[in-house]
């Protein structure tokens, strides 16, 4: 009774000392994430490592051994492989330890389109300056319309770049009853009333 006792004493001291060993490791390793790539890290003191890393379905896609007598930084970039989890493994003679992971796509910011910048002036009673800024394409597109029905009344094509500025003379139509519609090369329209 007494050896069966010293063997189960033995057993849980075993299994307890493989436990802390297994938290060292945890303790001593990291794993990151930054959308498709991943950075194993472990710290100095680790000793011969292996490496591995598994897809979703546990297929091992690389293996690699290490050696960490310093603070070891290993990255791997998944850029050709699906979005998903995976999983690494990082094992040594003594102890085990596997991360799960997930690499998400990098979802670019969509540019921002800045509204046309385009104003109008009444001059006098037949005559409106209208300026238009910050184009970065010749081929601005002018429609004068009158208000009331939509009727176009005058079209040009300004081909300037950056900007322009110039007035136009409304025969027999007061400003307040037209509007401009201008469109650039870009796409972007504006609309102006006086």
């Amino acid at each position: 009774m007494k050896t069966l006792f010293t063997f189960a004493l033995a057993g849980l001291l075993a299994t307890s000392t493989f436990a802390i060993d297994a938290e060292d490791l945890k303790a001593n390793s990291s794993v990151h994430t930054n959308y498709k790539k991943i950075a194993v890290h472990l710290n100095e003191g680790v000793g011969k490592a292996k490496i591995a890393i598994y897809d979703m379905n546990g297929k091992k896609l690389h293996s690699r051994r290490v050696k960490a007598n310093e603070d070891l930084l290993v990255p791997y970039d998944l850029n050709s492989l699906p979005c998903g989890e995976y999983q690494v493994m990082i094992s040594t003679e003594e102890e085990e330890v596997t991360y799960t992971v997930e690499t998400v796509e990098k979802v670019e910011p969509k540019p921002t389109v800045l509204p046309l910048m385009a104003y109008g002036k009444k001059i006098n009673d037949y005559t409106v300056n209208l300026l238009v800024i910050g184009l970065e394409e010749a081929g601005t597109e002018v429609k004068i319309k009158r208000a009331s029905d939509d009727r176009l009344i005058h079209k040009e094509l300004v081909d300037q770049e950056r900007g322009f500025r110039k007035d136009y003379r409304l025969n027999g139509v007061s400003p307040e009853d037209v509007y401009f519609e201008v469109t650039d090369a870009k796409g972007r329209t504006r609309k102006i009333y006086i």
